[in-house]
C-alpha cells in the first residue's frame, strides 16, 4: 500500500509524513523551495510544485494517481489550500473524504479514524471506506529517518486559476501552531495594557502568547494570527495555559489537542474548568505574578 502526503505549508509535512510512514511507502508533495529537512522523513520521493495556489491543477494530478491505483490513501494538511484540494480530489476521483482527522488506523477493508465534532465538544470515532483525509496539526510526533529522500521538481498541468496578485497579512511573527507552550488570554485581561503582567510569565516558561477570538478580532489586543479557536488556529502544545478564558466551545475546538491544560479564572463556573487538567479559581493578576516569583526560584 502506498500513500501520498500533501501540504502547501512545509512545516506541517513532518508530522503527516511520520503518520504515513507507519502505514507503508509514501510520496510527499509540496510547493515552493524545498527545505532541507523535507527529505528526512522517509518519503520515497518528495515532489515540489512551483505554485501552491493552482489547486485545481494539483487536484487533477493527485486524483489521477489515486484513480490509477498508484496511491491508496491521500493525507492532506488542513490548510485553506489543502481543504480545497481534498474536496476537489474527492469529487474528481469519486472517493469519500474525511476532514480534520486526529487519528488513523487501516484494517485492509476499512479505515478507523477519530476527529472532533460539534465544534470540538466531542470526539467522533468512525469506520469508513474514505481514502482522502485532511489532517489536523500534530497527528504524530515528527521523527526523522537515517536516510534522505530524492527530491524532484515537477510541473503542473493547465489550471483555470490565474493568480493576479498576493499580499501577506500582517503577522505577529510567531507561528502558534508550532509552539510547545502557549499562554492564551481571554477578555478577562480587561485591556491591552495589562499584557505587561502576562508577558513575564510567558517568558518564564518559554511560551508564546495567544488569545481568544474577542482578544484577537474584536479588541485587537493581539494580532489575528494568534487567535486560537474554531475560526482561528488549532494548536496542540505540550502545555496550554488559559488566563481569563471562559472556555466556550468555539475556543475549545482550537486547543482540544493540548497535552496539559492549565486554567486560571475567577469564575468557578467557567466551562474551561471542565476541559483543564489543573484549574485555579482566582484573580489572574494576583496569581500570575506569584507564579513568576516561584518560577524565578
Amino acid at each position: 500500500m502506498k500513500s501520498f502526503v500533501f501540504s502547501d505549508d512545509q512545516g506541517l509535512i513532518p508530522a503527516i509524513a511520520t503518520l504515513a510512514r507507519g502505514l507503508g511507502e509514501f510520496d510527499a508533495y509540496t510547493a515552493g523551495s524545498a527545505s532541507a529537512s523535507l527529505s528526512r522523513y522517509g518519503a520515497s520521493k518528495v515532489f515540489i510544485f512551483p505554485e501552491a495556489n493552482l489547486t485545481d491543477a494539483i487536484a487533477d494530478l493527485l486524483s489521477a494517481k489515486l484513480v490509477s491505483g498508484e496511491y491508496k490513501y491521500g493525507f492532506i494538511a488542513s490548510t485553506v489550500n489543502g481543504r480545497d484540494i481534498a474536496g476537489l480530489i474527492s469529487a474528481k476521483a469519486n472517493v469519500n473524504a474525511l476532514a480534520e482527522i486526529s487519528s488513523f488506523q487501516d484494517s485492509q477493508s476499512s479505515v478507523r479514524t477519530k476527529r472532533f465534532s460539534f465544534g470540538g465538544k466531542s470526539v467522533l470515532e468512525e469506520e469508513s471506506n474514505a481514502r482522502i483525509f485532511t489532517v489536523a496539526p500534530g497527528i504524530a510526533d515528527p521523527k526523522e529517518v537515517d536516510h534522505e529522500s530524492q527530491v524532484e521538481q515537477i510541473q503542473l498541468g493547465p489550471s483555470k486559476i490565474s493568480v493576479i496578485s498576493s499580499e501577506d497579512k500582517k503577522s505577529g511573527g510567531v507561528d502558534i501552531e508550532k509552539a510547545q507552550a502557549i499562554v492564551s488570554i481571554g477578555r478577562g485581561l480587561g485591556n491591552k495594557d495589562k499584557l505587561s503582567v502576562i508577558e513575564p510569565f510567558a517568558s518564564s516558561i518559554n511560551a508564546v502568547i495567544a488569545g481568544s477570538r474577542p482578544v484577537c478580532l474584536d479588541y485587537h489586543w493581539l494580532s489575528e494570527d494568534r487567535q486560537v479557536g474554531l475560526s482561528g488556529k488549532k494548536v496542540r502544545p505540550k502545555v496550554y495555559v488559559a488566563l481569563g478564558i471562559s472556555g466556550q466551545i468555539q475556543h475549545i475546538a482550537g486547543m482540544r489537542g493540548s497535552k496539559i491544560v492549565i486554567a486560571i479564572n475567577k469564575d468557578k463556573s467557567a466551562p474551561i474548568f471542565d476541559e483543564c487538567d489543573y484549574g485555579i479559581v482566582g484573580d489572574m493578576f494576583q496569581i500570575v505574578p506569584k507564579l513568576v516569583e516561584e518560577l524565578k526560584k
